[in-house]
């Protein structure tokens, strides 16, 4: 069920556009959800698609469509990391191994401690900055060296242990 808080941000979202138009709001709706929740599961699309009022599969398409949604639950840190052409000519494959062998998972799976999960993506708009990483959908992070990696880590790390 939708908490209060995410019903009142959706609505917010929804009423940016024409009552016959509400689907425009999915992408919007499904972030919120997925802030509160960490991920969106096939009961979060079909409460959304009720709310808003349009069909699921419709919903499903866009969750599905999108890298930025995930589709299972991910760790407390969400490590995107570019791998399109440019980023790759800049070290991206690199930095994305290093990360794996760094952190002991594989692209698509999260540690045992549940803080991050490693993720492979597209283009991330930021070509001059090679490599390019994405934490937690949010914080866009270049020019990936293997020391900026480990202080990255240090950093989340730190954050989580803080209880922040």
């Amino acid at each position: 069920m939708l908490s209060e808080s995410t019903r009142q941000r959706v609505d917010r979202e929804l009423a940016k556009y024409p009552a016959d138009q509400r689907q425009s709001a999915i992408i919007a709706a499904l972030s919120i959800v997925q802030q509160e929740r960490g991920w969106i599961s096939p009961e979060s699309e079909r409460e959304l698609a009720d709310y808003i009022g349009m069909p699921p599969i419709a919903v499903h398409e866009v969750v599905t469509f999108y890298n930025m949604f995930n589709t299972q639950p991910v760790g407390r840190f969400k490590l995107n990391v570019c791998t399109n052409l440019p980023c790759q000519l800049g070290g991206g494959v690199q930095a994305l191994k290093y990360l794996s062998d760094k952190l002991g998972v594989g692209v698509g799976e999260t540690t045992a401690d549940g803080l991050f999960t490693l993720q492979q993506t597209e283009c991330l708009g930021a070509c001059g900055d090679a490599p390019v990483a994405l934490v937690n959908d949010r914080r866009m992070c270049s020019t990936m060296s293997a020391e900026k990696i480990d202080a990255l880590l240090d950093e989340l790390r730190a954050q989580a242990g803080g209880g922040q």
